[in-house]
């Protein structure tokens, strides 16, 4: 190599490595969390990263947090939007983006609590921006087109059978009970952008496995270990009433869920069918899948 190819060469590196020097890491400045919940995230991910490569990573994260409390509104803590980061004490959703978010840092070899912050933030807010509580995804259904879009998720809806039912979407619960959210008491003013996300998702239709077709044999072949199961309601408003992780055992699909009715993250002991005929309001499930790399 001559002299000036290596010169030009050398150039080239130190504006590369100045390049990744500036680049700004994600401030946790706007980060709720105690330490407990940083050394978890950090012991999780060094875990996995020693775990065989067929190994479910989904249902490895989940079954971490068995046993941990379910408590409601923790992401509302604050009066001002703030990246919650709680591992102590979830409820369905919080579960599930926290399992996701450590998920998706896994198979991308992201091992530092901050990278995971990062990760949950783009999970929690449309586009992983978060500006305000108008920004995060409180519906669902809202929460898997975004994620699609930003390939993090793939929406299953094939084939058919098992997904046979159709939805379409007539969302307004959450602008007609401003007075249930915190927020929107504390800043009427938000209710007309949660109305104007409410009237963009409404009319919008999806596939889903009714209840009743879940004893179908398609099931096993659409529904994979660690999926994201999302529950569909008929109540007005709303369009998912529950969420958690598929685990298939012997006798077929069961739940893993942060559970409202045992108070802790649990693994359903009865199967998903019985569990969704227990409660008249739940349509069937939606099926979610992380995108790995």
């Amino acid at each position: 190599m001559n002299a000036f190819c290596h010169l030009v060469i050398s150039a080239m590196l130190m504006v590369s490595l100045a390049a990744s020097a500036s680049k700004p890491a994600m401030s946790l400045a706007a980060t709720d969390y105690l330490p407990a919940d940083s050394v978890l995230i950090e012991r999780l991910l060094a875990e996995a990263k020693a775990l065989p490569g067929g190994e479910n990573r989904p249902l490895f994260f989940a079954r971490k947090f068995l046993g941990r409390p379910y408590v409601a509104h923790t992401l509302e803590k604050n009066d001002d939007e703030r990246l919650v980061v709680n591992t102590r004490e979830l409820d369905c959703t919080t579960l599930v983006e926290t399992v996701s978010a450590l998920v998706l840092c896994d198979s991308r070899g992201q091992r530092s609590f901050r990278e995971y912050a990062a990760m949950l933030k783009s999970l929690r807010y449309r586009q992983g921006v978060m500006d305000g509580y108008a920004s995060r995804l409180h519906y669902f259904s809202d929460w898997i087109a975004d994620k699609a879009a930003m390939r993090l998720v793939e929406d299953v809806q094939e084939p058919v059978p098992p997904f046979t039912a159709v939805k379409t979407l007539m969302v307004d619960y959450m602008s007609k009970h401003r007075g249930s959210y915190k927020a929107l008491r504390l800043h009427p003013e938000l209710v007309a952008d949660i109305a104007r996300q409410e009237k963009a998702l409404s009319g919008r239709s999806f596939r889903y496995i009714p209840k009743s077709g879940l004893a179908d044999a398609s099931v096993s072949q659409a529904v994979k270990d660690g999926d994201i199961i999302a529950i569909v309601s008929n109540k007005g408003g709303l369009d998912i009433a529950h969420l958690g992780f598929a685990v298939w055992r012997a006798d077929g699909l069961h739940l893993l869920n942060a559970s409202m009715i045992h108070r802790k993250v649990v693994e359903e002991p009865m199967t998903l069918g019985q569990y969704l005929q227990r409660h008249p309001s739940h349509l069937g499930i939606r099926i979610v899948r992380l995108i790995t790399q």
